[in-house]
């Protein structure tokens, strides 16, 4: 399978490096670039593509603004967001805008490949390095017992989010193993999730935790 490939980045020479990556490395071709979320939007209508790679910092309309008015319009669109280490902080815009895949700029192209086929087949993907730094300053929002999932499961949510394993999460909260297993299980069947990465989006997203 060929993945079409759209780049919307204000730096014309990254641009240019990450198509090449992608077209001379993976089975990949770029179909479209903008240099603006302005000139993504114009060139929307009638766009056939797999994957987007967003970039946050942009002049004019930034990363979060593009993307949610592009999924008004398209809701079919699959977003990775590209940024620098340290920019954590903008990925709770990018969540709620949308956005189901998040990569380091300097990400090495085996990554970039495994983002673009995990986003693609409607998965969600975090740089590990993003997803470690992120998960460390997580916090617990909501503490109220509301469906789809229980106060309970939500504390094993944020601790499944902040990388314990199911025997480091049932000695914290003083229960079985066992019990955080099916915890877990029970979770990822309400969420439709189905990894890490997937249950940060819907924490941050649902307004469990923020980052």
């Amino acid at each position: 399978m060929t993945y079409r490939i759209a780049l919307v980045d204000d730096h014309a020479l990254f641009r240019t490096g990450l198509r090449g990556l992608l077209e001379h490395t993976a089975d990949c071709q770029v179909v479209a670039e903008a240099g603006s979320g302005e000139e993504f939007l114009e060139m929307l209508q009638g766009l056939e593509v797999d994957v987007v790679f967003m970039d946050f910092s942009m002049g004019g309309l930034d990363g979060a603004q593009t993307t949610e008015r592009a999924l008004a319009r398209r809701p079919d669109l699959r977003i990775i967001t590209l940024s620098m280490f340290g920019e954590e902080s903008y990925y709770s815009r990018m969540v709620k805008a949308g956005a189901c895949g998040f990569l380091l700029k300097d990400s090495a192209i085996d990554e970039v490949i495994e983002a673009i086929e995990t986003v693609a087949a409607g998965g969600s993907y975090f740089a590990p390095q993003l997803l470690q730094s992120i998960t460390r300053r997580m916090h617990s929002l909501i503490t109220s017992d509301e469906e789809p999932i229980s106060q309970r499961e939500k504390e094993i949510l944020l601790a499944i989010c902040r990388g314990l394993s199911n025997q480091e999460i049932a000695d914290e909260l003083f229960i079985s193993k066992r019990t955080v297993d099916k915890h877990r299980a029970n979770i990822l069947e309400k969420t439709g999730c189905k990894n890490t990465a997937a249950l940060v989006v819907y924490a941050i997203k649902n307004g469990i935790v923020e980052v």
